[in-house]
């Protein structure tokens, strides 16, 4: 048995957690979702359904992780030690982890949705994530001084960061920043972003295949 399942769709988060696998050369037996027909043993490791879902068959037992992020800091605290921030390192790792995670995907998903709080400083104070624009202007300014979020050095926090940037610049919902686009390359240029990507866009295209040949 792999150390790990993986409960994924190429077309969704569960792309963060395969970038994560691979940086930590983990060993996992991935197992495709349909959105229509969610198999029973992912409801039963989350009720909810979301991808991404891994199973940790550890030897202790198994344990469920969900919420991408989540996932990437597990997955180096068990076997990426090397992606795991120093001592020195630990206030941005967390900070931006947890931002990118609370602030960022929501700022930038109810943007994408049509809401914003936009310049109603009363709506903003309400909100945990401000508005879009000041997400995208904390973003912009950390990486003007960052090659990556503790710095020189990558860690699993540039998995779930990255792939917010990366993702948001594929589709248009972050701007086409100098910055995040020099940051978005520095992480593509990441051996297993790569293979994970690979994976992904091979699956999709497979996919989509199919879907045109019914």
């Amino acid at each position: 048995m792999a150390d790990f399942t993986f409960f994924y769709n190429p077309m969704s988060r569960a792309q963060i957690a395969r970038w994560a696998l691979h940086e930590v050369g983990a060993d996992y037996a991935p197992v495709l979702v349909e959105w229509e027909a969610k198999p029973a043993a992912l409801l039963a490791a989350n009720p909810m359904g979301k991808l991404p879902t891994i199973i940790h068959h550890a030897p202790f037992g198994d344990r469920v992780v969900s919420e991408a992020a989540a996932v990437c800091h597990y997955l180096a605290e068990v076997q990426g030690h090397d992606l795991l921030p120093t001592v020195e390192e630990k206030a941005d790792y967390y900070r931006w982890l947890f931002f990118a995670a609370g602030p960022g995907e929501t700022g930038i998903s109810a943007k994408a949705m049509g809401f914003d709080s936009g310049d109603d400083l009363r709506k903003q104070i309400s909100l945990g994530w401000g508005s879009y624009q000041r997400v995208v202007d904390s973003l912009d300014g950390w990486f003007a001084d960052h090659d990556f979020v503790c710095g020189t050095r990558f860690t699993m926090a540039d998995v779930y960061v990255g792939s917010q940037i990366d993702w948001g610049l594929a589709f248009g919902t972050l701007p086409n920043l100098p910055n995040f686009q020099a940051y978005a390359e520095r992480c593509r240029a990441r051996p297993a972003y790569a293979e994970a990507k690979a994976i992904d866009t091979g699956l999709i295209a497979k996919m989509q295949q199919q879907q045109q040949q019914q």
